[in-house]
């Protein structure tokens, strides 16, 4: 069970959840390669000396396997970065949490959100992300970067602020 769900109040529920959009793994990504190339050099030209207990090829297997792991460590650095983002619309408030060991919360109930903005590059069009800007009533703006799907985002939030400007409908207390 994620943070939104897990912090419903009674009679809320969530309308529409997103999270970090995958364009963020492209750099731990890109770093992962830059690092495996000289780990994969260093195993190749390790496993060209002609005697294994040479001290240079513990010291070029050792060398590779550093590269690697911090080639690993940056991709799980990207994902855990990712999946620990969760931005979400409830019928009452909007939520968004950031982190893992330390956490940071925002919430905003729906009437104080005061407005929100959407910025999308040519390449967030078109792969599906961008940069929301959520302002509350006396608050500061709130952006979350490269999150997947803003322009839902907007639409169901827009959707609950207009849901709670409209007027109670009359209970028809039916023949009596």
């Amino acid at each position: 069970m994620g943070f939104l769900d897990s912090n419903l109040i009674p009679g809320e529920r969530v309308i529409f959840k997103t999270r970090l959009h995958s364009i963020i793994l492209v750099g731990p990504i890109f770093i992962a390669a830059i690092l495996s190339a000289p780990a994969a050099y260093c195993l190749w030209r390790a496993f060209q000396e002609p005697d294994r207990s040479d001290q240079t090829f513990k010291i070029l297997c050792g060398a590779a396997a550093l590269l690697f792991l911090l080639a690993l460590i940056s991709i799980i650095r990207g994902l855990v970065r990712r999946n620990s983002t969760e931005i979400g619309v409830t019928n009452r408030r909007v939520l968004m949490k950031w982190g893992v060991a330390s956490r940071k919360t925002l919430e905003i109930p729906v009437q104080k959100v005061e407005s929100t903005e959407v910025l999308q590059s040519f390449w967030g069009r078109a792969l599906g992300y961008g940069t929301i800007i959520v302002r509350g009533t006396g608050g500061t703006p709130e952006p979350v970067h490269k999150m997947a799907r803003p322009v839902e985002f907007r639409r169901a939030l827009q959707e609950q602020i207009q849901a709670g400007l409209a007027p109670p409908q009359p209970v028809n207390p039916g023949p009596g």
